[in-house]
């Protein structure tokens, strides 16, 4: 069975701060509207790079989640690909085009 690695966050403070802005767009009341902003741009929820690039992540987010290092990038893209799986299905079936893969 494969037993996924837990490293260690080696910049605290910054990866916190990414952490929190990423967990308050997925807030139940806030998803939804995270999601049709994505769907207006035209990108697909699970396209984390060019969400914080556009700024849909948080206007300070793509600025502080450069601070960190590689491992700690790694650690914030797969926690934002672990909350985009987690949205409830209803959202997942009204939001399709934005979790279809083309």
């Amino acid at each position: 069975m494969f037993v996924q690695t837990v490293l260690p966050v080696t910049d605290e403070v910054h990866f916190a701060q990414v952490k929190a802005s990423l967990e308050e767009l997925f807030a139940s009341s806030k998803v939804a509207g995270f999601l049709k902003r994505v769907q207006r741009s035209k990108l697909r929820v699970r396209d984390f790079e060019g969400l914080l690039e556009r700024g849909l992540l948080g206007t300070t987010t793509a600025e502080v989640y450069r601070k960190l290092g590689d491992s700690d990038r790694g650690q914030a893209r797969e926690l934002y690909l672990s909350l985009v799986e987690h949205v409830a299905l209803e959202l997942r079936s009204r939001f399709l085009k934005v979790y279809a893969y083309y």
